[in-house]
């Protein structure tokens, strides 16, 4: 121990001693041993010891709880022990600690130093500039620190003319009021000015001009700020990072990695800040191989990687897909993972669909933020998972966690794709309530969460009320006026989006397209692709989809054999179903032929072939593709229905009796089929295996999931009120017939949204003129 060779009979000499002997401090270890010879020898509560041990501490980032202890050792503590206090917080940025602190220290008479009063400025914010008419009353403002702190509040906060008052009445300017001003000017947008000052500035240092590089990387002005890079007397660290943060920010990533290599070079030593730049940079251009380049570069040099580094590393690793070097990296980092850690690994399983893993470390996490949230609402999201996104959503607002807009983003778009509108009308009025800003991001996702429940009209206001629309909010309606077979509303929005400047996009002609398809517009779609300068494979798609649609199927087929690429599975997918609704067997032998070979797994290819060949009789061949399934092994996709009730998701599959009202559902589908006989419906059995007897095949149809899903909804909604049903699959011939009759018989108008498109049944007539 450092004063093992003290003994008591040397006390009085003792503070002296202890004045040379802590000279020698130099490791956290050291100063523990030597804070526990203060408390041996009855030192610990003088103000002066407490202060240099204070001092100590915050040099060697000790941990938080044992400088608080050694603080509140003291009853009364003296100005010193406060100041070393309130610098310790700085340090690790406490501003609410600060200014708790510093109103004790009012409140105990005690009268702070002039270095004091810069430290709570700062720590006060967008309030440190209320500071200043109290510091005039005290006679304080004077002070060339205090009035650079305020200079630099001013700066940060504004008015900043307020704060150019301030540097005109001062007879004595610093450098540091120079670069305040000046960088205060930067925050504000003020280039003019802030580039009037530099030249006026007598005494430039490092931190002036490179204050002017950060001012015109912010501006996106990159030709300027290298320019004053370039014209810099010396560069420092940080010089060498505002030019590189300049780059990689605004999307230069080569130029990033190509100033790293010079400055490297010229023998700078890089810093975290630099690291995590350049590999960001790495990230942006997707190359995890370049980064590795990096890192054996800095190793070369001695330069280790630091944890804020390595997080930015397994950040790249995990954005692209490198899950192993990733996870490599997590476990490496030990106690030094911060929460951007935690959140990189989290998306990363996410978006390859590793939901288990994502989860596992979701309920490890030990403290969660609004992004880790985000994280997993998101990856819901995003793998088909909606209601598990909406439900975990719930959880955040139960654990207090406030939302932000990209919370309701990834919430929306669940309702959307659930088509839960009254879910998303709730979710509507939470960000009202909670005066969350939408940007036009979010607006954009209302719309497409309004037309995928099937409400247009309110898509439309949301619209109509935007004070900005890009193409995406065009592109969102379009496609919602495409799903519900309303082309006319879809060309007039074209025809809008071009009067308003807006370019249509790939996305805005496959949307008008398909509108055309579904509305049975023939000319008007033609016209449509011929305007197209270099129509892709997903328009050829469309047209094609188009011309099957209104039977001209050997024209359709020409377009196939035309096109400039290799046809994908949509093209003949596209063709396949034309084939379908209009009985052509052998162009649709053709069309799932190729699709055999293009998606040799996709079950639903055969199916709807197998079902071709039922309607025309041909059961050998539906023999043979059922063969042919089983020998791949291939399963049908099951269908499910679901609807929406009293913000609940309830899903039905054929035949489902699970539900728990299943025994009044069946009860409304006895009294339902009675009703539809007495009115002269009889059920199309076409597509039901022929080794199934008559009446079976009639029950096996009569309780689809579509059907117990709308005899679920007559039973616990309203009279009057809308049913609105999703399928996941395409809704069948006579479930669109069955529905059709109900609306008349229930007086209830009925909108299905299956696979392909909306279809709102009332009064025995579909908006899809039965052509689907």
């Amino acid at each position: 121990m450092f004063l093992s060779a003290i003994s008591s009979s040397l006390m009085p000499q003792f503070s002296s001693h202890l004045s040379r002997v802590v000279l020698r401090v130099s490791n956290i270890l050291q100063l523990q041993q030597f804070h526990a010879q203060l408390i041996q020898h009855a030192l610990h509560r003088h103000d002066y010891w407490v202060a240099r041990l204070i001092a100590f501490c915050t040099h060697f980032h000790a941990p938080s709880d044992y400088i608080c202890r050694i603080f509140d050792s003291i009853h009364q503590p003296g100005v010193m022990v406060f100041t070393n206090m309130l610098r310790y917080y700085s340090k690790c940025g406490g501003n609410n600690e600060i200014l708790m602190l510093f109103e004790e220290m009012q409140n105990c008479g005690l009268k702070p130093d002039a270095c004091v009063y810069p430290v709570v400025i700062k720590a006060a914010g967008n309030g440190g500039v209320l500071f200043h008419s109290q510091f005039v009353k005290m006679g304080l403002d004077s002070g060339k620190y205090i009035r650079n702190a305020l200079l630099n509040a001013y700066g940060k906060y504004g008015p900043i003319e307020a704060g150019r008052l301030l540097f005109d009445e001062m007879t004595e300017r610093s450098v540091a009021d120079w670069n305040a001003i000046i960088s205060g000017y930067w925050n504000w947008g003020c280039e003019g000015e802030a580039k009037r000052l530099f030249d006026l500035m007598p005494d430039k240092n490092v931190i002036t001009w490179t204050t002017m590089v950060s001012g015109y990387s912010k501006m996106k002005d990159l030709e300027n700020a290298r320019s004053y890079f370039d014209r810099m007397p010396e560069k420092s660290v940080v010089s060498w990072n505002a030019m590189l943060s300049g780059f990689a920010q605004n999307g230069f990533s080569e130029e990033a990695l190509s100033l790293f290599n010079e400055m490297v070079s010229t023998g700078v030593t890089p810093d975290e800040t630099t690291l995590v730049t350049v590999i960001s940079s790495c990230s942006s251009c997707g190359d995890p191989a370049l980064a590795e380049s990096v890192v054996k570069t800095l190793g070369d040099r001695g330069v280790c990687l630091n944890p804020f580094a390595k997080t930015a590393l397994l950040d790249l690793y995990a954005k692209c897909g490198r899950l192993e070097m990733a996870r490599k990296i997590f476990n490496e980092l030990g106690v030094y993972r911060s929460s951007v850690t935690w959140n990189s690994m989290i998306s990363a399983y996410m978006r390859t669909g590793d939901i288990p893993a994502a989860n596992e470390l979701f309920d490890q996490m030990p403290k969660k933020n609004v992004v880790s949230w985000n994280s997993m609402i998101a990856g819901y999201a995003q793998n088909g998972q909606s209601s598990l996104a909406i439900e975990l959503f719930k959880e955040m607002i139960n654990e207090h966690i406030m939302p932000d807009e990209v919370t309701m983003v990834s919430v929306i778009s669940a309702c959307g794709h659930l088509g839960a509108l009254e879910l998303g009308n709730w979710v509507v009025n939470f960000i009202n309530a909670h005066h969350i800003n939408l940007s036009l991001s979010g607006q954009n996702s209302l719309i497409f969460m309004y037309s995928r429940c099937g409400s247009m009209n309110e898509a439309k206001l949301i619209f109509d009320e935007m004070e900005t629309r890009d193409v995406v909010s065009h592109n969102a309606l379009i496609t919602g006026f495409a799903a519900h077979g309303n082309g006319v509303e879809a060309l007039k929005l074209m025809q809008k989006m071009k009067d308003e400047g807006i370019e249509p996009d790939r996305i805005s002609y496959i949307g008008i397209l398909t509108a055309c398809s579904h509305s049975g517009m023939l000319e008007e779609g033609r016209k449509v692709f011929e305007s197209i300068n270099a129509p892709d494979i997903d328009h050829y798609a469309c047209i094609v989809d188009l011309l099957g649609r209104v039977g001209k199927l050997d024209e359709a087929r020409k377009v196939v054999e035309a096109m400039p690429v290799s046809p994908h599975a949509q093209v003949y997918g596209s063709l396949l179903n034309a084939c379908r609704i209009h009985k052509r067997v052998d162009l649709g032998e053709f069309a799932a032929n190729k699709l055999f070979e293009l998606e040799p797994e996709n079950s639903g290819n055969y199916i709807l072939l197998s079902n071709m060949y039922a309607s025309a009789g041909k059961w050998k061949e539906v023999d043979r593709i059922r063969e042919l399934m089983k020998t791949r092994g291939l399963m049908k996709t099951t269908g499910w229905s679901w609807v929406e009730y009293d913000r609940k998701i309830h899903k039905f599959i054929v035949g489902d009796r699970s539900h728990e009202q299943s025994d009044e559902i069946y009860h409304t589908l006895a009294e339902l089929k009675r009703k539809m006989k007495a009115a002269g419906y009889i059920a199309d059995k076409s597509n039901v295996l022929r080794d199934v007897e008559d009446e079976d095949k009639e029950e096996m149809v009569g309780t689809h999931s579509e059907r117990l899903a709308v005899a679920f909804c007559l039973l616990v909604s309203e009279q009057g009120t809308v049913i609105r049903v999703v399928k996941n699959l395409r809704i069948c011939w006579d479930c669109h017939t069955a529905i059709k009759m109900i609306s008349k018989l229930e007086k209830r108008e009925i909108i299905v949204r299956d696979n392909n498109r909306f279809h709102h049944f009332k009064d025995n007539k579909c908006s899809c003129n039965d052509f689907w």
